[in-house]
């Protein structure tokens, strides 16, 4: 081993998990990532309350479109090397290295694990884009990908491939350099569940000052805001699918009544903690959604059978061409779509991969990532192939309210698609309260997440302060639909993606710095 690597050596620091928390009114914080996050999140309120929606979004979206812009080369190169770094540790003797020590054992069942991961990873995505996002992309909705011509059978196949390619591989990638770089420093080196802990290789004990509460307070903005987006254009969808099935005014107040039920059952799954709240959602999420999976591809099945294969084909034929930020003959459409998707992946991931490294102690490296990006992709492509699939036969065919308006409002795309199935009114149902669930376990994973970071890394912090979290979750995302609806949302939404620059780079270090702590396993020194 290097004298580099001896000087940063994670074994040297003497730094104690909760040596610079505050403790008081039953709270343990740490000094100062919480006091200057909840301060920097009072402000923004603030600045909601007197700044009009129309303005706070023109002024975000141009932030957000200047760093999507310039930058469109960096977040896709940097997709692509999170794809080949996962895939190159998966194949070396790192691969070998277990997650807490030799003797560990993993806490959770392995169908448990893949519940939460995929529950906490996109799973409400799938139910809002599944739909929406193929049908945009063959009638050209806003422009089509790699610039074929809208409404062509090659459209209707990239289409497919283009969707699974936002949904598959990269994003999970993404996912998995934060959560395995978490998971390897927490378990294997003692330090504490928190993003500064990654940097110890890189900057030794300033991890512990300026540097480091700067990563940490980073994260915590951009999981806390994406968040709060995600319940807010969630609420917009659940209230469109009642209003669709039972006629009930899907306007601003079922929109916060849904955030306020969703936000009570979150505090409630907080309080019962990882075991009996989140395992058990995540696992009731894994079963409905097979359920409702099942019963969609049985009603379409002649159309699914086809799907897949097709589905499949054109993610892998595309894969390089879809990879590629130069040259691009659909610029408009990388920029509106692919980059956009890109940074708002790089920006949720300090929550996915905290909470993924949280229930993933036991696991071999490449055990984690055949786990974290393989299986995954393999259950997306299935999803996207039978819902996306469906909703582009009812486009070309020209049957419904899709296949005669097109794509009008994404929150309805999947409802107006049920609506031609047999057991329409069923199956939008079964969709809401998947909606519901899906996003009950993002805010409590969430908030265990945030709590995480906010006390210093420590895992047992107390439980008010996980509930204070769940409550600041869905009272900003109320807050922000009463003040201005879905501008608001969508300002929020484009302060959130604009964190992702930063955070671009901070996992590129990353993944240096992950190589440099296995290098100090006993086994390759």
């Amino acid at each position: 081993m290097t004298k580099g690597i001896d000087k940063y050596s994670i074994d040297s620091t003497d730094y104690t998990i909760g040596q610079d928390n505050v403790q008081k009114w039953g709270f343990d914080v740490h000094n100062p990532v919480f006091g200057i996050s909840a301060g920097l999140i009072i402000l923004f309120l603030i600045a909601a309350l007197v700044t009009d929606a129309a303005t706070a979004k023109a002024a975000l979206d141009g932030i957000k479109w200047k760093i999507i812009n310039n930058f469109d080369g960096l977040f896709i190169w940097s997709g692509n090397i999170f794809v080949i770094f996962c895939l190159a540790l998966v194949f070396s003797p790192y691969g070998k290295i277990r997650l807490g020590g030799e003797s560990a054992e993993a806490d959770f069942s392995f169908l448990s694990w893949l519940a939460m991961l995929f529950a906490a990873g996109m799973g409400i995505g799938l139910m809002f884009w599944s739909v929406a996002e193929p049908v945009a992309y063959f009638t050209g909705w806003y422009e089509t990908p790699l610039g074929v011509e809208a409404y062509s059978p090659e459209a209707a196949r990239l289409a497919m491939g283009a969707t699974m390619f936002h949904w598959g591989l990269h994003p999970w990638a993404i996912y998995g350099v934060v959560a395995l770089s978490l998971a390897f420093f927490t378990y294997n080196k003692g330090l504490p569940l928190s993003m500064r802990a990654i940097f110890y290789p890189l900057l030794g004990d300033r991890t512990w000052g300026w540097p480091g509460h700067i990563v940490d307070i980073l994260a915590v903005l951009a999981t806390l805001f994406g968040l709060a987006t995600s319940l807010g254009l969630g609420a917009q969808q659940a209230a469109s699918g009642i209003n669709h099935v039972f006629g009930i005014d899907g306007g601003m107040g079922l929109q916060i009544l849904v955030i306020t039920v969703v936000t009570l059952l979150a505090v409630l799954s907080v309080y019962r903690g990882i075991e009996g709240g989140v395992k058990l959602l995540s696992n009731i999420n894994m079963i409905v959604a097979l359920l409702l999976l099942v019963f969609v591809s049985l009603l379409g099945f002649a159309v699914v059978l086809g799907a897949i294969p097709t589905t499949l084909i054109a993610y892998l034929k595309n894969l390089i061409p879809l990879s590629n930020p130069h040259g691009r003959p659909d610029e408009a459409w990388m920029h509106g779509w692919t980059v956009f998707y890109w940074a708002w992946w790089i920006s949720w991931s300090p929550f996915v991969g905290m909470f993924i490294a949280r229930v993933s102690k036991g696991r071999t490296v490449r055990e984690f990532i055949i786990a974290v990006l393989i299986v995954p992709t393999l259950v997306t492509l299935v999803w996207m192939s039978v819902f996306g699939g469906l909703a582009l036969d009812q486009v070309i065919n020209q049957v419904g309210a899709l296949g005669t308006h097109g794509l009008r409002e994404v929150p309805l795309a999947m409802f107006e698609m049920f609506e031609n199935l047999p057991m329409s009114d069923l199956l939008s149902v079964v969709a809401i309260i998947l909606v519901m669930v899906f996003f009950i376990t993002s805010s409590d994973s969430g908030s265990l997440v945030i709590d995480s970071i906010t006390a210093g890394g420590k895992v047992d912090a107390p439980v008010l302060q996980r509930i204070f979290w769940a409550f600041i979750e869905g009272a900003i995302a109320a807050a922000l639909l009463w003040i201005g609806g879905t501008e608001s949302i969508q300002a929020l939404q484009a302060g959130a993606i604009s964190t992702a620059l930063p955070f671009t780079v901070i996992l590129l270090l990353m993944c240096v710095s992950l190589l440099m702590g296995m290098r100090t396993e006993s086994r390759f020194r």
